[in-house]
Parts: structure tokens; sequence; C-alpha cells
């Protein structure tokens, strides 16, 4: 099944999608998709709830998120555009949760931000309580999936000291959705296709089959590290194609226009405003 969460910012409601793509209101069924609800997601038949009318805006499709985890340099072909040696384990950064949007919300350039890069990658959302998982068992523990934007600010990242959380975490920087697929809708998690157009030009494409680690690998590991609860979400990383591997780079500016897509989980549209 396919689950949104879809309203005015601050004001979503949980809604699932039917045959034809139409929102379906499940808001007498639960209060929102977080936490111990997606433990045990509804299975409602779509056509038995309330038709939402018109097309609303979508919020993020997981709510009240705990974590947001970001995995580094995970796929072979971004690692050779950027000149750098795959890692021999899991590159881990956090993202503030404040930093999520809804999936066709504006991202906004903060102030005195002029290196903004774009990231399509593969959203992976626990659904049960994780700690010390093998990987044989590690996606039992698995919700579903999502597209996340992982939107970063490469001068605050590599040139401002400590840590990448520094220009990963903008408000706006992770748009998220526009659903969450169960993993019944995508089959084999390790053969999807990812791809980003900037302005009309495809900038990304890649495909899960190229991720360094594994779905099952980052769960498990990270799982060894921090009990992972419901809801959280990790962010596997993004094929090649990023803005600082251009010549010359290109970064994100005020109007520019992006569409992301992966296989079976739809697609977003985000227009680039700067901040005033």
């Amino acid at each position: 099944m396919r689950y949104v969460m879809w309203g005015e910012p601050g004001r979503e409601k949980p809604g699932v999608l039917d045959a034809a793509d139409r929102i379906r209101d499940l808001s007498d069924v639960i209060e929102d998709l977080s936490g111990d609800t997606l433990v045990d997601l509804p299975t409602t038949d779509p056509d038995h709830l309330p038709l939402v009318p018109g097309t609303p805006r979508l919020g993020s499709p997981v709510a009240k998120v705990g974590k947001l985890i970001g995995i580094g340099l995970n796929y072979t072909d971004h690692a050779e555009e950027l000149g750098m040696p795959l890692p021999d384990e899991p590159i881990v950064f956090m993202k503030a949760t404040s930093s999520m949007c809804g999936p066709d919300d504006d991202v906004i350039l903060p102030f005195g931000a002029t290196q903004t890069d774009w990231e399509v990658e593969l959203g992976v959302v626990i659904g049960s309580h994780t700690k010390n998982i093998a990987e044989a068992q590690a996606l039992d523990h698995v919700a579903g999936y999502t597209i996340v934007n992982d939107i970063s600010e490469r001068g605050w990242q590599f040139d401002r000291g400590g840590q990448w959380v520094k220009g990963k975490s903008a408000d706006t920087f992770a748009p998220t959705g526009p659903w969450l697929a169960t993993p019944d809708e995508l089959g084999n998690v390790q053969d999807l296709d990812l791809s980003l157009s900037l302005n009309g030009k495809k900038m990304q494409s890649g495909s899960t089959a190229r991720m360094v680690f594994t779905v099952a690998q980052i769960v498990s590991y990270l799982s060894t590290l921090m009990s992972l609860q419901p809801g959280d979400i990790i962010a596997t990383g993004t094929p090649p194609g990023v803005g600082m591997g251009q010549t010359p780079k290109r970064f994100l500016q005020d109007g520019d226009h992006m569409r992301l897509a992966i296989t079976a989980l739809g697609t977003q549209q985000q227009k680039v405003r700067q901040a005033r």
C-alpha cells in the first residue's frame, strides 16, 4: 500500500492512495503516520474510505520523525565521479528533522549559502524497534520506502569544520515523499532506478544495484550503533550527477526547478527560492 500525509503544513492528515492514485482519507482510522502506527499499518481497502477532493498539498509521509540519518558515498559510480575511495564502513551523518518538508514544497536557499547541491536518495522508514539486528533479518524491520532529496550546502558541509550536519540541516533541506510505499510495492529494493532533473535536464541517473552497502547491510550496521525506532528515516546515499561533480560545478540558484523519481515511489518536484 501507499500512504500519504495530506493538508496544510502542521495540519496534515493521514491518507492512502487507491488504484487510481486518488487520496483516501485515513483520519478516522489512525491519527497520523508516525511511531507505533508504523509497526502495524492499517490495511483497510481504500475504496471503503472517503475520497479526498481535489489535489491537496502533500507533506512528508512520516510524521514526528525521531531521527533522520544519512549515509554518505554509498554508490560506486558516485565515488568515482568525486575521485574518492569506497568506504570500508558506511559513512553516517545526521540531518536535523526540522529540515524535512513536503515533496513538492519550495526549497529555500538560506542566507550565505552559495554551494547548495541536490541528491536524490532512497529513504528507508523503520517500522519496528531495531537493535543489534542481523543482516538477514534487517528488512523485516522496514515499514516502507520513500524519496528523500538530501539537499546539501557544500561550503558549510566541508569548509567550516566539524560534522556534515552543518551543511545538511537548513529548513527545507529534506523534501520527503510523496508517499510511503510498503515493501511489497517495490519488489527487489536493490534494483530500483533513481533520477533527478534540473530545469528539465537530467543530472542524476542511477540504480540501487550500485550501492556500496545494501539496505539490509545499512539497517543492520546502524542497529549496532544506536537503536532504531519506528518512524526513523535513513537516506541511503545518492548516485552520480550531483552539482559538485559537474565541470564546472553547478549549484542551485533562485528559480531552479528539480524533479526527482524512484521506481515505484513516485516523483517529487521543488522550486528553489532564495531566502528574503
